[in-house]
């Protein structure tokens, strides 16, 4: 027993150092680009179903899942995401997306006008009935970001369920602070998963493929966040000080 405590004692202070690593690499890498960083394009923009966002305000974000985060505006480095939304952009633009655009104007419009929540949980429902497929299977690749017009077409797997229903969200007025896509650790299966946060009026949910209802983000669950990130920054999540110390 004695053992298995320092066991697990060394295997938390790995994790917690780990993490500190890499916090600390990828924010001198971040804080080399943020002042050259251009103004981030809003691709879901160009399929808004509506005008004007609504900017109501909610109050103090909380942190996701009761972790620590510290967040940078440099996105640069998460090459899968800014590649994917320039295919975005010249699917639209080549005009390729059309019968895609036109389909989720359709199958949105019920949505149109209701609570960030109700947006959320017929999003959630609407994306959860296309089909999973690996990207090994789908792309020949081991990890493809798939395009919302890509997953509409051929399905996907966790991130372009995620990323789908980020830009349903978007094209349904929801400003950009409000949306994360999160890469987190399941603890039950023991792999990276990813899901879409979103910030209502009732406080954060998870949109998850795995489950078919919305989870509340206010506690921790099944889901350890690893990162999240939106079109204007990104969050490093870890765990609290006081979290870490009660495991000691």
């Amino acid at each position: 027993m004695h053992n298995e405590r320092e066991h697990r004692h060394r295997r938390l202070l790995n994790t917690a150092r780990t993490c500190l690593m890499f916090a600390l690499f990828t924010f001198a890498i971040g804080n080399q680009g943020s002042a050259q960083a251009q103004e981030v394009k809003d691709v879901p923009a160009e399929i808004n179903l509506v005008i004007k966002a609504s900017t109501s305000y909610m109050g103090q974000y909380p942190a996701l899942l009761g972790t620590s985060e510290k967040n940078d505006s440099n996105i640069e480095p998460f090459t899968k995401w800014t590649a994917m939304f320039d295919r975005f952009e010249r699917e639209i633009n080549s005009g390729s997306a059309q019968k895609m655009v036109q389909d989720w104007h359709r199958s949105l419009r019920p949505y149109k006008g209701l609570s960030i929540k109700a947006m959320a949980d017929g999003v959630n429902d609407l994306m959860n009935q296309k089909p999973y497929i690996v990207d090994q299977r789908n792309w020949g690749k081991s990890d493809y970001w798939a395009t919302p017009v890509e997953f509409m077409a051929r399905g996907g797997d966790c991130e372009d369920f995620a990323i789908a229903k980020y830009t349903a969200m978007r094209a349904l007025g929801v400003p950009e602070n409000r949306l994360r896509l999160a890469i987190v650790q399941d603890t039950l299966k023991n792999i990276p998963h990813a899901v879409l946060v979103v910030y209502t009026e009732e406080g954060p949910y998870i949109l998850d493929n795995q489950i078919k209802t919305l989870v509340d983000a206010s506690y921790a669950g099944r889901y350890r966040p690893i990162y999240s990130i939106n079109r204007t920054a990104w969050w490093l999540h870890s765990e609290p000080e006081a979290r870490l110390a009660m495991a000691r």
